[in-house]
């Protein structure tokens, strides 16, 4: 493993805003919200960048009462960051202008990575990049409409080994001034699976020497993050995955790159406080006890990875429904157990080869970009 240096430091700037450490947490679906993005903060303790859920422009535009709950920034976020998700150049340009102009957020990303079929078979997402000119139309009404609010846009390589346009890509944002790039280093079709093709980003980086590139696939602890940017030369990392469970990864991540070696290793009691804390966060956020821990029960086997719990505890545990039944739960297991060896492993989803949904003709020609229809944007965020 890379021993952490003062000189692993780099100053990562997002147009006004300096990151530091270079550490930007990952937009996730269903996982991001604000009570995540509240743990996260106070592990790092205010340090890095926390990006909201993707948000779907159409959805911002028409006040979703769903979407304008994702939005809502805690006091304490500064700055505050969205992720947009759009496919129509006036939508997206309708949705940066209205955050620009009713000061909804300090920073908006855009989302060009998303692998999943309910997006790409539309033309989003990771699929998108594939059609330069509309790529750059949204990229254009997205710096138009934002004024001084800083763009960044966050990518996949391609949408398969034979349809690879990260390069391409990369020199549109830099001629449309994006401020910073995000890129995972897998196609659409890896989705997960396989390893991240971390000198991808390192290509990247040489190829927009312009403006920031921050690397993201495969940083499961603060070690990872200090050896991508020491073997790809970019600017920062964008961790997704690796903090499912593990929002004390911030706190490694910041004394990784401060030159520190004092990194968490919480026994299962401290990781059980955690998870009521997390559970209590997202009813408060809700408004309902009892809805707030149901949607943390997709995290219980996160906090729980590689810890001596029993499959029927790990079954209950994932089916409570109040605070008081899961800090019962948790109180059952042997809370004394310490941080188990080989916890930092790959979380969440690892499927991978999978065949991308594409609208019918996309990859005819790379500039034709007819027939994107309005249910292109999806009527809700998420994905």
């Amino acid at each position: 493993m890379p021993t952490p240096t003062s000189t692993m430091n780099p100053t990562l700037r997002i147009g006004p805003h300096t990151v530091q450490p270079p550490v930007v947490l990952a937009p996730m679906a269903g996982i991001t919200n604000a009570p995540f993005r509240t743990l996260c903060r106070e592990f790092s303790g205010g340090k890095g960048l926390f990006v909201s859920e993707m948000i779907t422009t159409r959805a911002l535009v028409e006040r979703n009462e769903k979407t304008m709950q994702l939005i809502h920034f805690d006091a304490t976020e500064k700055p505050r960051s969205i992720q947009l998700y759009g496919v129509d150049p006036a939508t997206v340009g309708k949705a940066v202008r209205m955050i620009a102009e009713e000061d909804l957020a300090d920073h908006i990303d855009l989302n060009f990575g998303c692998p999943v079929p309910k997006v790409t078979r539309k033309g989003g997402g990771s699929a998108l990049p594939y059609k330069r000119p509309l790529l750059r139309a949204i990229l254009r009404e997205a710096v138009s409409g934002a004024g001084d609010l800083p763009v960044t846009m966050k990518m996949r390589k391609g949408i398969d080994d034979d349809h690879i346009t990260y390069l391409d890509a990369g020199r549109i944002a830099v001629e449309e001034g994006v401020t910073a790039i995000a890129l995972h280093g897998r196609t659409a079709a890896q989705h997960y699976g396989g390893t991240a093709d971390w000198e991808a980003i390192a290509r990247l980086k040489e190829h927009v020497p312009e403006i920031p590139v921050l690397g993201n696939g495969d940083i499961w602890s603060a070690e990872d993050a200090l050896r991508m940017v020491r073997e790809t030369g970019c600017d920062g990392v964008v961790v997704g995955r690796g903090c499912l469970g593990r929002p004390w990864l911030f706190a490694d991540l910041v004394a990784a790159f401060e030159g520190r070696t004092d990194f968490s290793t919480p026994t299962l009691r401290e990781v059980a406080d955690i998870m009521v804390r997390h559970a209590t966060l997202l009813g408060e956020w809700i408004g309902d006890e009892a809805r707030g821990v149901i949607d943390f029960r997709k995290h219980v086997a996160w906090y729980l990875k590689g810890f001596a719990v029993g499959s029927e505890m790990r079954k209950r545990l994932a089916i409570t429904s109040s605070l008081e039944e899961l800090r019962s739960g948790l109180d059952e297991l042997d809370l004394d157990q310490s941080w188990p060896t080989g916890a930092d492993g790959p979380r969440g989803r690892t499927s991978g080869n999978n065949r991308v949904v594409l609208p019918d003709g996309w990859l005819k020609d790379p500039y034709d970009c007819a027939g994107i229809s309005e249910d292109a944007e999806l009527d809700t965020s998420g994905g």
